[in-house]
């Protein structure tokens, strides 16, 4: 039973084609893993220059076709693994440069190494990727890794030995098991986790003790943390609730209570619209009829419970807590839509400021000139903005013009307030879509069951 496995030899970064051969061949070629290289052996080259050989006949490619590609992949190697016991060193060394032999079709110089440092004996078959006329490069096809190992798996029965005999899927063995990787950033919230119940004294303490646990800080407007292995350093304000600076500040000196990161957290399913059984029954069949079917009794019960945790029992209740989370919804809504009216507003009527404050020393000298023409058409651009200004000032009747700097702090304020606006808008705009769906999936339900009632009278009938 042997396992293969085929990789490129790509050129190492830094280091020259010659460089990179030497060193892929020199480890296969390893005196210590091949019986002080008694296991090796070479088709249509020395393997003690083996790397040379292959170089030449690179520059014979070269030579030849006059093509110079750059990242280039230098050679392959297979890799040729048997099950410990079941073969000599000697015999895979035959094995191995059969199937070399078979698979390059001679047309590559290769060399075999029999590895015996293992405990099972595995072959490095290192070829050229330029064959040895320098006519053409080896080209890695589709699946030829697939190819390579019923390939092995042919010249392995011809010798006596072994296959792998591949198992039906129902057959193979599954992972019940994963292993939990965790992240940089879970790791720095179980740390700080571990930090925060010792109680440090004052946050320069817990600071200290990060140090401790191997973490570089970097302050300033924003505290970040790198690990160890860490590239990068990640900011505290970026961990979540109760890991920014002010949440560890306020732990520490016992005004907050610390509540540690679950990081399987189970987040709570929407209800979502039930499922015409009888439409998919015809569809896809009596099995996805019978999953619709549990499925609709799953969200039924969603909806129950919806409208149960807000005390609301009746139809009537019902209507009324729809109708006042809609009504919310939309007060909302309007809200935001006048402040970001006022914004536009704030946002022209400084723009218009700027202009008419620019161009009023030339306004007035345009005035003074008796409004001429020539004045005009050689100040247009300058006139015009003025004139756009003050009808602007006009349309809204102002009796003085504001200053820049009350427009710009009435911005921020109504800014502030509709990104405070907003967030309470996406939750009540949820909450209320959720709603809509839970009631309609209970008025469905509702209708459905009179109509299950008769079809089951009449299908008594029928009997």
């Amino acid at each position: 039973m042997a396992t293969t496995r085929l990789i490129a030899l790509h050129q190492r970064k830094g280091k020259t084609i010659a460089h990179s051969l030497g060193e892929r061949t020199d480890y296969a070629k390893n005196p210590e893993k091949t019986e002080k290289g008694e296991l090796v052996t070479g088709y249509a080259c020395d393997p003690m220059t083996a790397d040379e050989e292959f170089l030449l006949q690179k520059r014979q490619y070269v030579h030849i076709t006059g093509k110079n590609p750059k990242h280039d992949i230098i050679a392959y190697q297979i890799r040729q693994s048997f099950k410990p016991g079941e073969i000599s060193a000697e015999e895979a060394n035959r094995v191995g440069y059969e199937l070399g032999m078979r698979f390059t079709k001679g047309n590559y110089s290769f060399i075999v190494a029999t590895h015996t440092d293992r405990a099972h004996i595995h072959n490095h078959i290192i070829f050229n990727s330029t064959s040895m006329d320098g006519t053409r490069k080896f080209k890695n096809f589709w699946l030829s890794g697939r190819a390579l190992q019923r390939l092995s798996d042919m010249v392995c029965l011809e010798n006596g030995l072994s296959v792998i005999e591949p198992l039906p899927y129902s057959e193979r063995p599954k992972r019940t098991t994963f292993p939990e990787r965790e992240s940089f950033r879970e790791k720095i919230c179980r740390d700080i986790d571990t930090i925060l119940a010792k109680k440090p004294r004052d946050f320069p303490t817990f600071l200290q003790m990060l140090e401790a646990a191997e973490y570089e800080i970097k302050q300033g407007k924003n505290i970040a943390l790198r690990g160890k292995s860490q590239k990068r350093f990640i900011r505290l304000s970026s961990l979540g609730d109760g890991y920014a600076e002010a949440d560890l500040r306020a732990v520490i000196s016992g005004t907050r209570a610390h509540a540690p990161k679950s990081k399987y957290a189970r987040t709570e399913q929407p209800v979502n619209v039930l499922l015409n059984v009888q439409q998919k029954l015809q569809e896809k069949g009596e099995g996805y009829a019978r999953w619709a079917k549990i499925y609709n009794l799953k969200q039924i019960s969603k909806s129950v419970l919806l409208f149960h945790e807000r005390g609301a029992e009746t139809t009537d209740q019902i209507n009324a807590l729809v109708d006042k989370t809609l009504k919310r919804r939309d007060a909302l809504q309007a809200q935001m839509a006048e402040s970001e009216k006022r914004l536009v507003e704030i946002a022209t009527l400084k723009k218009h400021i700027v202009n008419y404050s620019k161009t009023r020393n030339t306004y007035e000298a345009y005035r003074k000139a008796g409004y001429s023409k020539k004045f005009f058409e050689e100040h247009r651009e300058e006139i015009t903005l003025h004139k756009a200004a003050k009808k602007v000032f006009d349309e809204l009747g102002l009796a003085r013009i504001p200053k820049v700097k009350e427009l710009s702090a009435e911005y921020a304020e109504i800014l502030a307030s509709k990104k405070k606006t907003y967030a309470e808008f996406r939750k009540v705009r949820d909450e209320a879509q959720e709603l809509l769906i839970a009631r309609q999936n209970l008025v469905s339900f509702s209708e459905a069951e009179p109509q299950e009632q008769d079809k089951s009278k009449k299908t008594e009938k029928a009997r």
